[in-house]
């Protein structure tokens, strides 16, 4: 899978455009930026105007609204008044898209981040969710699903915290 951070195009005008979408972060995840996350798939300069193709977690992701609306906000701050947000739902958006930075923010922020996914070899089989607050592997889930649609709502037997879990996709 290409991680988002590889996506930056090498070319500057496109490189602007990207740089400025990037600076967009989730509204259900404040700590992670649109690059981060790894939905900001492509950007690109098209005769003074920006493109921007995005991806969302999942195709009902309420957020891609509001998302579109300050991608096209920060591309408007960035000198690119004439702009356009795709909406790209093909390949799927998979949380190997996520960037480490980004998972280790998750962590930080207290979310577990999701573990990452693998298509080739054994599938790895996850018995158990580290704690993002003192690390415990003793958790279990209380429901599958959490604050929003991408997360699980789990708990740590240790330090007894509740805690979202980034479900992998």
């Amino acid at each position: 899978m290409v991680k988002a951070a590889e996506l930056r195009p090498a070319d500057p005008a496109d490189a602007q455009v990207w740089d400025a979408a990037a600076t967009v972060h989730d509204p259900e995840i404040p700590v992670l930026s649109i690059a981060d996350l790894g939905i900001l798939r492509q950007a690109r300069a098209e005769d003074g105007r920006a493109v921007v193709v995005i991806t969302p977690t999942y195709s009902g992701c309420p957020a891609m609204e509001t998302i579109t609306t300050d991608v096209k906000l920060a591309l408007s701050r960035a000198g690119f008044e004439d702009a356009e947000v795709r909406l790209v739902l093909q390949p799927a958006w998979t949380t190997d898209w996520m960037t480490d930075e980004g998972k280790a923010k998750l962590s930080e922020y207290g979310i577990a981040p999701p573990a990452a996914r693998t298509t080739d070899g054994p599938v790895r089989i996850g018995l158990a969710v580290k704690c993002p607050r003192c690390h415990s592997l003793n958790t279990r889930e209380i429901t599958r699903f959490g604050s929003t649609s991408c997360k699980a709502l789990h708990t740590c037997n240790d330090c007894l915290e509740p805690f979202d879990y980034f479900k992998v996709h």
